[in-house]
């Protein structure tokens, strides 16, 4: 084997490249908020193990997630739900019928809460964009088709 691919030390490590934060403000419902101290909680008990270990990559790696997820958290502007939603806004969940007259639930969420599996979509998102102040009965643009929004949910 060459030892051009074989790394001597782990002080020979490239470091990690920052997580990217958006330049939006980090809207998060309160689960999302939940979500972040959990990502919080768990990275720091992972470092304590880490360091038992001297695992200085993992080390490495934990220490550039605490401080996203640090940051995150201090940027966090929790959004309340409200009680009753007239317009599709942020941590509201809207129900699409598409033209084959299946319904899709998706509710809008902060960036780091989307999931679209879930049906959880980030504001910012080109649906979440669509979908922000549309109404019962308003068309909006939805997998290269048109969708009708048939439900509001707080």
């Amino acid at each position: 084997m060459s030892r051009a691919f074989v790394r001597e030390s782990d002080e020979d490590a490239e470091p990690l490249p920052e997580r990217i934060i958006g330049p939006h403000p980090n809207f998060v419902t309160p689960a999302g908020l939940r979500q972040i101290d959990d990502q919080i909680r768990e990275l720091e008990a992972a470092r304590r193990d880490a360091r038992q270990g001297a695992d200085k990559s993992t080390l490495a790696r934990i220490a550039r997630d605490l401080r996203y997820w640090n940051q995150r958290r201090a940027a966090a502007r929790v959004v309340e739900a409200i009680a009753t939603a007239d317009a599709a806004r942020f941590g509201v969940q809207v129900t699409l019928e598409l033209a084959d007259g299946t319904q899709r639930k998706f509710r809008i969420v902060g960036e780091d809460e989307a999931d679209p599996a879930r049906g959880l979509v980030s504001w910012v998102s080109p649906l979440g964009k669509a979908l922000l102040g549309a109404r019962l009965g308003d068309s909006v643009r939805f997998q290269e088709s048109d969708a009708e929004i048939v439900g509001l949910e707080s």
